[in-house]
């Protein structure tokens, strides 16, 4: 058999986790393991024997990685990368207090009414310049596949504008942005929510698929948010719309989203913390995705934080995420993994999965890229470490040395080498 001329190989990993799909350990773990590519594509990972009989490495770029850990790129699969300003006094004061009279007598704006304001009144220019400081931070910390929602304009214009900007980042940097339209994400207050779902039927989602901006529509099912009537009325829309339905569900009450979900086969379930067991099996059963959210988790204090347990019990395939919103500031995924493994206590194999091959899933890419097999993208980081726990060990540090995405270096020693995404 003729073999494949590599472009790019990675060589001599103490440790190679390819995350295959079958592996048995999760992280397909390889000992002194190798990785060849050619062009986008991974033509080979395993150990030198394996690579070298697939591939012809003689013209190769090399990549030295001894004594370090090579890993797929990182899939953040549940953000919201793009909206205005800051919620920093707002979670300052929290810190101290959620009594929402202290929080008023003591002058402090709160609440998604805030960031609304904030993104209607930034410009498109603006938007970018906030988001692309975050989506450089999470490339930094190994992230190469980021999915960015609306929902911070509940108004066609600032929806749209959030989606444009979203296109405008995947332009600029070297990763992919998945949009997703959650004009769901709540209604304004001087409108009613029957009035503010004819606006998202009639005008919203048209006008999305007109443009073609989006992949993915969003809804918030929750207590006090869409019941799942709602929810069931906006994802069949955005169905007709041409848009895969993702749901927020049970973050704070189980009122029906994940039979929703279930029901119309959802890319991703996401929270999930007051779900129950039969709905998780339902979830299961028809291949939906449950991502969890350690970080938003942490960072207001859930009374009931999500339990990866009943999940796997379930035969739930799991995604971890940043959720990165004016909530919940957090561009590494790596911050993400140790609490998922503290606090929700999941095993770092188990974590790791969630990140990289579970991301994908939860975007319906499973078959191309979350993990490094032959034939799939070549997006992959390299960790100055010597084995892969030491990532939920090495508390504040960021360990990524080196990120490929599509075949291309896009860190190098822990800093981009150029902003353009040059395979657009």
């Amino acid at each position: 058999m003729e073999r494949i001329v590599a472009d790019l190989v990675v060589e001599e990993a103490a440790q190679l986790l390819t995350c295959a799909a079958d592996a048995p350990d999760r992280i397909g773990l390889v000992e002194d393991g190798w990785v060849a590519l050619a062009g986008e594509r991974i033509v080979a990972a395993g150990t030198r024997e394996e690579v070298e009989a697939a591939a012809d490495l003689s013209r190769a770029r090399r990549l030295d990685a001894r004594g370090k850990v090579v890993a797929p790129g990182f899939v953040d699969c549940h953000t919201h990368l793009v909206f205005g300003g800051t919620r920093v006094e707002e979670y300052a004061a929290r810190l101290a207090t959620d009594d929402p009279k202290e929080l008023r007598r003591r002058g402090v704006p709160t609440g998604i009414g805030v960031t609304i304001r904030a993104t209607r009144s930034a410009s498109e220019e603006e938007l970018f310049l906030q988001a692309a400081a975050r989506l450089e931070g999470m490339l930094l910390w190994g992230t190469t596949t980021v999915e960015g929602k609306s929902g911070y304009g509940l108004d066609t214009e600032t929806e749209l504008k959030q989606l444009r900007v979203n296109r405008l980042l995947e332009r600029a940097y070297p990763v992919e942005v998945v949009s997703t339209f959650l004009g769901a994400h709540g209604w304004p207050e001087d409108t009613s929510k029957e009035r503010y779902l004819d606006l998202l039927e009639r005008e919203m989602l048209p006008a999305v698929r007109e443009q073609g901006i989006a992949e993915f529509c969003d809804v918030w099912c929750d207590e006090g948010h869409y019941d799942a009537a709602d929810s069931r009325r906006i994802l069949e829309a955005g169905l007709a719309a041409g848009l895969a339905p993702k749901i927020h569900t049970g973050a704070y009450s189980h009122v029906g989203g994940a039979e929703v979900a279930a029901s119309l086969r959802a890319a991703s379930a996401d929270h999930l913390n007051y779900t129950p067991r039969e709905s998780l099996e339902a979830l299961a059963r028809s291949g939906v995705t449950g991502v969890l959210l350690p970080g938003i988790d942490f960072a207001v204090r859930h009374p009931r934080p999500a339990d990866p347990r009943p999940m796997e019990e379930a035969g739930l395939e799991l995604a971890l995420a940043t959720n990165c919103c004016p909530g919940c500031w957090c561009t590494s995924l790596i911050f993400v993994l140790i609490l998922a493994c503290r606090n929700h206590r999941l095993r770092p194999a188990e974590a790791l999965r969630a990140a990289t091959l579970g991301g994908a899933r939860a975007l319906r890419r499973g078959d191309r890229i979350g993990s490094l097999e032959p034939g799939k993208q070549g997006d992959l980081q390299i960790w100055n470490l010597s084995r892969y726990e030491d990532l939920i060990y090495h508390l504040g540090s960021n360990p990524v040395e080196t990120v490929v995405r599509r075949g291309n270096v896009s860190v190098d020693r822990g800093r981009l080498t150029a902003r353009t995404n040059r395979n657009d």
